[in-house]
């Protein structure tokens, strides 16, 4: 059975939901929300960030809370917001909530992994360099990037052309 609750307040780009105090949600759980543009109706998901006590919690919406109303049901997943990884993923674009959107249609992906995690363990790691793969050939062939590496990418603001 879903755990379903209800929007109580939105804040820009946040809001706030309701749900029984004995079936919380978790931190970092993504929920739904069915928004309606219109004639039509689209679902918006958010993360909760913060549990506010009184069995409400607080969500960063991922997409624009335009439409969103107080009283509206809101769905909890029951687990975090996923992204695909792997070599299936090289070269191709995708959302904050691991959706393509280059317009080369669904990925086959064999894994997925929730956009929160633990960081490796200390045993886990290597102390040689490593090629990171960003599958961005440019950025493959003119300035590869070694794992565990900062790259700083910002916009110039004339041409509006990203510099790494």
């Amino acid at each position: 059975m879903a755990n379903i609750g209800h929007i109580t307040q939105v804040i820009g780009s946040t809001f706030d939901a309701e749900f029984p105090e004995d079936i919380l949600p978790a931190i970092y759980n993504a929920v739904t929300v069915a928004v309606k543009e219109g004639d039509e109706t689209r679902t918006l998901t958010g993360e909760i960030s913060k549990h506010l006590g009184g069995g409400r919690v607080r969500c960063v919406a991922l997409g624009s809370t335009e439409g969103m109303v107080r009283g509206q049901d809101c769905v909890d997943t029951g687990s975090p917001v996923t992204v695909p990884v792997g070599e299936e993923t090289l070269g191709r674009v995708f959302n904050m909530l691991g959706q393509p959107v280059d317009g080369r249609g669904a990925v086959n992906v064999k894994e997925t992994r929730p956009i929160h995690r633990d960081s490796p363990r200390l045993e886990d790691l290597t102390t040689s360099t490593e090629v990171f793969p960003t599958g961005i050939k440019v950025i493959d062939l003119l300035t590869p990037l070694c794992v565990a590496a900062k790259p700083v990418c910002s916009v110039e603001r004339v041409s509006a052309k990203p510099l790494f």
